[in-house]
């Protein structure tokens, strides 16, 4: 099965980490984002993942200049120019001459989502469109998804307030789709999945969604992107050409190749990136420290 993958973005929100490279080739402990997100789709029966290249598309190639990663084949798809999340996943699709079921996925989304339930409702449904739903505490900062008994979407509620929200479930950006579902995007049009192609499937009633509470990060923000790094490390991880000295103390955090801590530094829930630097009697607490940086008390 075919995998659309959204790697095409600027990444503005993560600057400047993402001024040189795209999002999905920063580092998540030890391997680039893009390795984790195509390895569990590779885990899960994916045999290829298209990327929908935009934003420095020359960072894949030279990095997977094989066409593989994670042992799943990839298909390069470069936007002319920036066409949106249904514009991208049309053009990638459509490239890459997708022709069955596939699934789509923002690059940036790490989870443990068991694809198999979300293609196994799509299909039970005959849906166009089946979403990946999770729960979050605060709906009011979502657009939530409300859903029939059945799993059919009834509609989407943008941004609802907190004691009015019909729902706490959000989309995470895991889809399974048809490629007729996005038959009415033009070639090479810029268009939206969320404002355009979702509303008209959910009035043609040929949307569904498939709950799941379970694990699942956006790491498209500093928060988020740090979130990730301890969650995955479990406890905390160091690249073993990092230099510790006896004396540091570290705690909970991820220190990446050839990183320094000097004598009696702490670091607590912190990411060290390539070639950074904690120097002598310094506290780095919950912070990510860009490569080449020397922090000091």
């Amino acid at each position: 099965m075919d995998a659309v993958v959204l790697v095409g973005g600027f990444g503005t929100r993560l600057r400047p980490l993402t001024l040189t490279r795209p999002k999905q080739m920063l580092p998540v402990v030890d391997r680039p984002m893009i390795e984790h997100v195509v390895g569990r789709l590779g885990q899960q029966g994916i045999t290829r993942a298209v990327l929908s290249l935009g934003y420095r598309p020359d960072a894949f190639e030279a990095a997977y200049p094989h066409r593989k990663c994670a042992g799943v084949e990839l298909f390069y798809a470069v936007e002319p120019e920036p066409l949106d999340t249904a514009g991208a996943i049309a053009f990638a699709a459509r490239m890459a001459d997708v022709q069955d079921t596939f699934m789509a996925v923002n690059g940036d989304v790490i989870h443990d989502f068991p694809l198999a339930d979300l293609l196994a409702a799509h299909r039970r449904a005959q849906a166009q469109a089946t979403i990946a739903l999770a729960p979050v505490p605060d709906p009011s900062r979502y657009g939530v998804v409300v859903c029939d008994p059945d799993g059919r979407v009834r509609a989407f509620v943008e941004k609802p307030s907190a004691d009015e929200a019909p729902s706490n479930q959000i989309s995470v950006g895991i889809y399974a789709l048809q490629p007729s579902a996005l038959h009415s995007v033009p070639d090479g049009a810029r268009a939206s999945i969320e404002r355009e192609v979702f509303p008209r499937l959910v009035a043609d009633g040929t949307m569904h969604a498939v709950a799941w509470d379970g694990f699942w990060v956006d790491a498209g923000t500093p928060e988020t992107y740090l979130e990730v790094q301890l969650a995955l490390s479990d406890g905390g991880w160091v690249d073993p050409t990092a230099q510790i000295a006896p004396s540091a103390r570290i705690t909970n955090s991820v220190i990446m190749d050839h990183a320094t801590v000097a004598a009696h530094a702490r670091v607590t829930d912190s990411v060290l990136l390539p070639y950074s630097t904690v120097q002598a009697d310094t506290e780095v607490k919950r912070a990510i420290i860009t490569p080449d940086h020397h922090i000091a008390t």
